[in-house]
């Protein structure tokens, strides 16, 4: 299980939704609208399904460390 993030369109940084499920999950979702408050700038922010990744706790790791070898 991962968290559904989005970017913040104020500052460029991903924000977390609130919303935990997984890649295949979230893959087979109907087209959908929502709106998320920004733990950043604390501003609410609209966005589509379309717009969202699901980043897991694995993928943050395997991430990070490919960025470090980089």
């Amino acid at each position: 299980m991962g968290m559904v993030m989005v970017k913040c369109p104020q500052t460029g940084h991903a924000i977390p939704t609130g919303i935990r499920t997984d890649r295949e999950s979230f893959g087979r979702r109907p087209v959908f609208f929502s709106r998320t408050r920004c733990v950043i700038c604390h501003t609410d922010h609209p966005w589509f399904a379309r717009e969202a990744w699901v980043e897991e706790p694995a993928n943050r790791v395997q991430h990070r460390r490919a960025s470090a070898t980089a």
